[in-house]
């Protein structure tokens, strides 16, 4: 019998791989509450911490200001001042601690804060690991959490990374996020040129910040955050394809010789966008392909991991909910052999030719970015090809091209047990008048003059050109607010409206829509102009993926759409219904706020004389909820599970076909 060959990757007593880092993405009501369930899930075998901070502090405003109304404490924890942050780290010593924190235009002043507490826990500075994601060019495309103007912006972003530099040295000062870009439609190709795309723009803006024998150290600290979608063979391929594609232009464009620092440095949330209201049980196993497409290869492995809950397109996961998936991950690393052995695909043809054709999309897209000024000067054309792909990817849903079990096959299921006790955590509205109580107690027992002295110092380096790391955190320890802080950005520097990607042209996707525009065509005969459809996003929701469909498919249907992005108050969209003339008017809310936004709106239109024009809701929304917005007076009310547009466009043609009738 011949002898064995033995290789390491059939050798169990090599020492395996260090597991990656273990997080779960979590935050919500308060800092005292996520405080509890941050201690709560570092006992349970979590070793890093993922912040999710609400709307209001992702977008610069305090608790108590108009536009946070609803979302205070929703999608994420409150963080107003140096006390909520103090408290959102209670008994976890930062010294000792690995934080990703999910903020990005107001990330420096987040980073500030927790440098501020971490010196009042008496913490070397220079010891602190962890993350801030300050990527705001996947703000303007995907995400809508911007605040400042793309040029100030990116300026903000080389602050951070410079002062991290200097005295952060264990810190990501930068975390290219690509995850939302998926979100929003990309594909592989445009996820891996988008992304690499606003990492050049960063470290062009990096050159000169400090001296060039130092550079390659800060390109080194670059890292990425990426998503990973169901088809977790292609999602592994196109994170090899990240790998060799960043180390080529770290190589060839910065001259960065050593390997290490060009290394792809990436930590992950798997795939949110495809998890689904019917039958969530199946998202355990959609969460667990996902997580395998960025584990298994050991060449391209993430480096940290997060998974959603089971339930997340349904509402808020409860604490249980996201054990359940952080077990998933202590099973992978702890109790399978996977991390003793050498990579698994190296020499495979197949991921070899897939990986190949990835980069070379990717490069193709990439030179077309590059030819147009770079990330910056190609925001608008990067936002259009999203909303043009997403576009696609929808459409094979409805076509049951793309098989998604549950949704457009196999339809037919038992009622889940998971979901007897509701199944999902509900946040106490009382919350927002708590935190607001708080946050007036803070300015009350602060010192007016040093928080005065601070702002102008900060304005003053703002202006100057100067970096703000240092003033933010003199600020952060004066007790200046969120809010304070970025109204000094918005006085410096501008604020900043993203595009739709949304143009008023209609598409060449019109087959199979002949039915709805022939109906279309009638009501307007009828109206005696062209049907108008008002889509509004109210609040602070930034995630504009399901508005932007909407008008894109009543726009190829023959409807005269008004859609002006993001982040506008019930009062904006009241007065743009009067001047628009609308006949059917859109809400599209997943932030958890539709029942604040829509009471006001809905009163605003009763006041504006509006009252017998449809309102339709779209969003994550529970079915007591939906009962209760029905009652003040909401038409039609669409969850995810509502993956047809074109049964919502024949909704609206009928809404506004009543309405005609009902003015003959």
């Amino acid at each position: 019998m011949p002898q064995a060959h033995h290789t390491r990757q059939d050798r169990p007593e090599n020492k395996p791989d260090r597991p990656w880092l273990i997080r779960t993405y979590a935050g919500h009501s308060t800092a005292a509450a996520s405080n509890a369930l941050y201690r709560a899930n570092l006992a349970k075998g979590q070793t890093g911490l993922s912040v999710a901070f609400d709307l209001p502090t992702q977008t610069g405003y305090d608790s108590d200001h108009v536009l946070a109304r609803g979302e205070v404490g929703k999608v994420g924890v409150p963080v107003c001042h140096l006390g909520d942050m103090r408290q959102l780290f209670d008994q976890i010593p930062l010294e000792q601690m690995n934080t990703s924190m999910t903020i990005n235009a107001t990330a420096p002043w987040l980073l500030a804060l927790y440098i501020a507490v971490a010196e009042e826990q008496g913490a070397d500075v220079a010891a602190l690991q962890g993350t801030v994601q300050n990527d705001l060019i996947k703000e303007y495309l995907s995400r809508g959490t911007y605040i400042c103007p793309p040029r100030p912006s990116l300026k903000m972003i080389g602050d951070v990374a410079e002062y991290c530099y200097e005295n952060l040295p264990k810190w990501n000062p930068m975390n290219v996020c690509s995850y939302h870009l998926q979100e929003a439609g990309a594909t592989p190709e445009q996820e891996l040129a988008f992304a690499l795309a606003t990492a050049i723009a960063v470290l062009d803006e990096l050159q000169g910040r400090v001296p060039a024998k130092d550079f390659p150290k800060l390109v080194g600290r670059i890292s990425f955050f990426v998503n990973a979608g169901i088809r977790f063979v292609t999602e592994m391929c196109k994170m090899r394809a990240f790998v060799d594609l960043w180390d080529e232009i770290t190589a060839e464009r910065y001259g960065v010789a050593d390997a290490k620092l060009r290394r792809f440095r990436y930590g992950v949330q798997v795939n949110s966008l495809g998890l689904t209201e019917q039958q969530p049980e199946n998202n355990v196993y959609r969460i667990l392909l996902e997580m395998l497409a960025v584990t298994l290869s050991k060449k391209a492995r993430a480096r940290a991991v997060q998974l959603p809950a089971w339930n997340e397109a349904l509402g808020l996961p409860r604490p249980w909910d996201q054990q359940w998936s952080m077990r998933m991950q202590q099973i992978l690393a702890y109790e399978t052999d996977l991390l003793e052995y050498d990579d698994l695909f190296e020499g495979n043809p197949a991921v070899e030719r897939k990986v190949e054709a990835l980069k070379e999309g990717a490069r193709h897209e990439l030179a077309s970015l590059d030819s147009m000024g770079g990330a910056i000067g190609a925001i608008d054309y990067m936002k259009a090809r999203l909303v043009d792909s997403n576009a696609e990817r929808l459409g094979r849903i409805e076509r049951n091209e793309t098989v998604v079990v549950g949704v457009n096959r196999w339809t037919e299921g038992e009622v889940s047990p998971l979901l007897s006790a509701g199944g999902i955590m509900v946040v106490d509205p009382a919350v927002e008048t708590e935190q607001t109580g708080r946050l007036n107690d803070w300015r009350a027992g602060r010192d007016a003059g040093a928080v005065a002295m601070a702002l102008t110092a900060l304005r003053a380096a703002a202006k100057a050109g100067e970096n703000i790391m240092g003033p933010s955190i003199a600020a952060a320890r004066a007790g200046v607010t969120t809010g304070e802080w970025a109204a000094e950005m918005r006085q410096v520097h501008g604020e900043y409206r993203g595009p739709t990607g949304v143009s008023d042209s209609p598409s060449n996707k019109t087959e199979g829509l002949e039915d709805i525009r022939e109906a279309v065509d009638a009501v307007s005969d009828r109206l005696g102009r062209r049907l108008k459809f008002l889509m509004g996003k109210p609040g602070l929701d930034g995630h504009s993926n399901g508005a932007e469909q909407i008008a894109f498919r009543a726009r190829d249907c023959g409807i005269d759409i008004a859609y002006e992005g993001i982040r506008l108050t019930p009062d904006e969209i009241v007065t743009a219904a009067l001047e628009e003339g609308a006949d059917v008017v859109g809400l599209s809310i997943l932030s958890g706020s539709h029942l604040p936004l829509v009471e006001d709106l809905m009163a605003r239109m009763l006041e504006a004389g509006l009252e017998d024009v449809p309102v339709i809701v779209g969003g994550i929304i529970p079915e007591e909820d939906a009962r209760r917005l029905k009652d003040m007076g909401v038409a039609r009310i669409y969850t995810p599970k509502d993956f047809e547009l074109n049964a919502i466009m024949m909704d609206i043609v009928a809404l506004a076909g009543d309405r005609a009738v009902a003015a003959e």
